[in-house]
């Protein structure tokens, strides 16, 4: 589950790490009073007005609607509500988004922390994420922070460092001086670089996450060391310890089917391919998708029914994947192991008949538990569902009905 950037950093706060200070708006106004109360607080009177959407590279995109940037600098309060209203209600278009954007409801209205001081103010990138292959926390930071993090990871790998750490000692004293070295940084700031790691590493396993990535990370021309944006994504199998988190879901930026789909118990997941799958299993929905591929065609979702699927579930599924007009065939591979295969065929039955008309090839595999009663449902139907035995007999029918 992800998060936005204020609700991130309110997050990091708690665990003491410091971050660029603001309030969130959903209107102009609210905008111009969190800019008075940051203004009374902190004396800034320069702002920043931050769209908040699941996305990155807010400061390089555009709102369709207006031409605002998704990150803009307010010199004054009175600039505050014009600067956020050339942003809010509209799409806000980015790297990481469709060419359609995001829909913006909420910006943060944030401190400017890049006055100039004794010296200049520098941007580092860093996150804390797992690494699968080692099994073990890696904390991943560059030099080189700021929007063109991804052509710096492109062009000048190494100028991208990583810190595993060991999860029986957690992060040591002498890999926050390596990072802080690594970073060029120097007294005091060289101090503040250290105490900020530990709080964020605190943080990422204190909120059971999958990834903080902080870009930039800010030394202040006062060296003080701060996170000025952040993004979060948590583990959903550790959410159940932490209801207060859940509350922080935003349904909106997420796909409506996945959103509909979890709701129904279904594991589902939008792709850019044009045959639908209805699988029971996560390892035989990667199985079919492979297969799917080698057949020549490119599969159009992730959908796991689970093994408790039954008719009504299965009509739910089938809904959700004709909904998607880039299908042009549909893929259900079960295997029979707790559910029965008849249960499922028999659902099928009903979603094609309950649905009406459906102009979309199907072709069914069901394999386990009751396959055999379950294939003459399919054949004596009288509907136009393809019956396979194999997986391969399956693909070629992919590849018959694609052709």
């Amino acid at each position: 589950m992800n998060i936005h950037e204020y609700q991130g950093k309110s997050i990091l706060s708690q665990y003491g790490v410091a971050v660029q200070r603001g309030y969130v708006a959903a209107t102009p106004d609210e905008a111009k009073a969190a800019a008075i109360k940051l203004k009374e607080e902190t004396g800034t009177g320069w702002f920043v007005v931050k769209a908040q959407i699941h996305a990155g590279g807010r400061g390089k995109g555009t709102v369709t609607e207006t031409g605002s940037r998704g990150v803009v600098l307010a010199k004054s309060i009175e600039e505050v509500p014009e600067k956020a209203q050339a942003i809010l209600g509209g799409h806000l278009v980015t790297l990481q988004t469709k060419s359609s954007g995001k829909l913006v409801s909420k910006v943060f209205i944030a401190e400017d922390v890049y006055a100039p001081g004794a010296s200049e103010p520098k941007e580092f990138y860093m996150s804390v994420l797992l690494d699968r292959g080692l099994g073990r926390n890696v904390i991943v930071y560059s030099p080189d922070g700021g929007m063109n993090i991804e052509e710096v990871a492109e062009k000048t790998p190494e100028r991208i460092f990583k810190e595993v750490i060991d999860p029986l000692t957690g992060v040591n004293d002498f890999q926050c001086r390596k990072i802080a070295f690594n970073l060029g940084l120097s007294g005091e700031a060289f101090k503040q670089m250290g105490k900020f790691v530990k709080s964020l590493y605190a943080a990422y396993l204190g909120c059971d996450a999958a990834m903080f990535e902080i870009n930039p990370v800010l030394k202040t021309s006062d060296d003080r060391v701060i996170a000025v944006d952040a993004k979060v994504t948590f583990d959903g199998n550790g959410l159940f310890r932490h209801p207060d988190y859940q509350q922080m879901r935003d349904v909106t930026e997420e796909d409506p089917i996945e959103v509909e789909a979890g709701a129904a118990g279904l594991n589902y997941v939008k792709l850019e391919g044009n045959v639908g799958c209805m699988v029971n299993g996560a390892g035989l929905a990667m199985a079919t998708m492979d297969i799917i591929k080698l057949s020549g065609g490119d599969p159009a979702n992730f959908l796991d029914v689970g093994g408790t699927a039954d008719a009504k579930r299965v009509e739910t599924a089938f809904r959700m994947i004709l909904r998607d007009p880039a299908v042009k065939a549909i893929l259900v591979n079960i295997f029979g192991g707790i559910v029965r295969c008849d249960r499922v065929a028999q659902g099928i039955v009903d979603a094609y008949k309950n649905m009406g008309n459906i102009e979309v090839p199907i072709i069914v595999r069901l394999q386990g538990t009751n396959a055999v009663e379950a294939k003459e449902l399919i054949d004596n139907s009288g509907l136009a569902v393809h019956s396979a035995i194999t997986l391969q007999e399956a693909a070629d029918k992919v590849k018959e009905v694609l052709a």
